[in-house]
């Protein structure tokens, strides 16, 4: 008896941020909970699919992480001429065996997040128990929400009940990030660690 593959599914699903389409696969993209933001003038030699979708001259943004991809358009372009291509392109790409991260030439592993290159995306190193559940309740209550809408929340600094977190993916730049903000992650960390009295986004 031989192993059967799973037959590779692609689908596109909007977000709440009108310039960003989620492109969701049925198969993981990105190993071991990594993130990445990746911009065009950005060093691709680590991310070849990345580096193929920046052929589309409406792509302004990949972030990618899980087994989803979410991507940024230019202005002036409708998702519904485009959304087709696009998912049928990777589709074909992965579905072909063409690597989706080329793990040779991914930036070597820092021991402090600051130091990691911009295009990776991760939480800011803790330098308190606060700040180490801080980051337990993002990954735990608020992370598989703002997922599932195409984005990521990162810790990046508390400092006298200020908590500043940067959004990524879908969720930067969103017409409703800081409803999100204020009226979801406010009142969860309200309710589960008083020390916090402030959320903001970094600027």
């Amino acid at each position: 008896m031989t192993d059967k593959k799973i037959p590779l599914n692609i689908y596109a699903e909007s977000t709440p941020n009108p310039a960003i389409m989620k492109f969701v696969s049925n198969i993981l993209l990105v190993p071991d909970g990594r993130s990445y933001e990746l911009n065009p003038d950005d060093d691709l030699s680590a991310f070849p699919l990345a580096a193929r979708l920046f052929t589309f001259p409406f792509i302004t943004k990949v972030y990618m992480t899980g087994n989803f991809l979410s991507l940024s358009k230019a202005d002036g372009i409708d998702w519904q001429d485009v959304f087709h291509e696009l998912r049928d392109f990777m589709y074909n790409y992965i579905i072909t065996g063409h690597p989706i991260i080329d793990s040779e030439n991914l930036p070597q592993e820092v021991m402090s997040s600051e130091e990691l290159p911009d295009e990776v995306v991760t939480h800011s190193e803790p330098s308190s128990d606060i700040e180490s559940r801080i980051i337990e309740i993002l990954d735990e209550y608020v992370k598989p929400a703002v997922e599932s809408d195409g984005g990521n929340i990162l810790f990046r600094s508390f400092d006298n009940g200020r908590l500043t977190l940067s959004l990524r993916g879908a969720c930067n730049g969103c017409p409703s990030s800081t409803i999100t903000l204020k009226n979801g992650i406010q009142n969860i960390f309200e309710k589960m660690l008083s020390e916090v009295k402030e959320v903001v986004a970094e600027g």
